[in-house]
């Protein structure tokens, strides 16, 4: 495979080559359904990975970063469609860099739970206490999102009182989302988003996820992430997944993969990449790809 043909074939896959930008619910759907994870936007340094923001654009030209979004017109209706797919439970949205966030299917996200780093139970957290390593206005957010979610970010300032400025609310939100606690289920203008304790928006999700290992997931997510980018350097799948787990740690499983014949290296151009093996040449009684082994583990989905 040339560079050039790996271009062509990440701009197809990532819907930016012009030929079929997601504009509709179903695209949506398909969309996120295909590539398993995508950025919100792109990020700085830059990764390599598709961006919701491309492929409802359908072109990766002049796309913003998460900071810069609200300037462009482009992005209502990406969002409009990323907030339909979130209430219809075919999305879950988490944190990653920054401002920007990684979206996954809900395929993918059983996956991602138990890199989320809080292996805390949901129900159990509100009764944690000072052991609870966030602040008092987080497990208070999370006390009342759990008594009279699913709630807005308006009415949980209401309710946790009028002292509490919407800076802290975000910031104790964000706390709990990145522990996987609470998620982001919709987003309305007059009353921003919506918040549910995650246990009870996505409850065998979450049971699929508590119930796998880290590696696991991960060998697992970094298989649907090399789906979506065709094939990529062992650097770039580390830097990927940085946000979200050691470097040391991607590496181990990139190398497992590889000695289990499950991932390959091919040249391209200067470049030797990782991809996932082809079914063709894993043969018959060879080992399952990662993705597929964890389906099959956890009840076939």
């Amino acid at each position: 495979m040339t560079e050039q043909e790996l271009h062509q074939r990440r701009r197809a896959r990532w819907r930016v080559d012009g030929a079929r930008p997601v504009e509709t619910i179903d695209a949506a759907a398909e969309f996120i359904a295909e590539t398993g994870l995508c950025l919100e936007f792109p990020v700085k340094p830059w990764v390599v990975a598709p961006t919701w923001m491309g492929a409802c654009a359908g072109t990766e030209a002049d796309l913003p970063l998460a900071a810069q979004a609200f300037r462009d017109p482009r992005l209502p209706r990406a969002r409009e469609l990323k907030t339909r797919l979130l209430r219809q439970r075919t999305a879950f949205e988490v944190r990653y860099q920054g401002e920007t966030n990684l979206l996954l299917s809900a395929e993918m996200f059983p996956f991602f739970y138990p890199l989320a780093g809080d292996r805390i139970p949901a129900r159990e957290a509100a009764s944690l206490g000072e052991k609870d390593k966030t602040s008092q206005l987080a497990r208070d957010t999370f006390a009342v999102v759990q008594r009279k979610g699913p709630i807005s970010a308006r009415r949980l300032q209401t309710e946790l009182g009028g002292e509490v400025s919407e800076s802290s609310l975000a910031h104790a939100l964000h706390q709990m989302w990145a522990r996987l606690r609470v998620t982001r289920v919709d987003e309305r203008e007059d009353e921003g988003a919506t918040w549910d304790v995650l246990h009870r928006w996505a409850p065998e999700a979450v049971e699929q996820g508590a119930a796998m290992s880290v590696p696991q997931g991960l060998s697992a997510l970094v298989s649907k992430y090399l789906d979506a980018v065709v094939a990529a350097e062992a650097a770039e799948i580390e830097s990927f997944f940085a946000p979200m787990v050691a470097r040391a740690r991607v590496r181990e499983t990139v190398n497992a993969l590889l000695a289990a014949r499950q991932f390959s290296l091919i040249p391209a151009g200067r470049h030797t990449l990782v991809q996932n093996t082809p079914v063709e040449t894993l043969g018959a009684g060879k080992p399952m790809r990662p993705l597929a082994a964890q389906r099959r583990r956890s009840g076939g989905r």
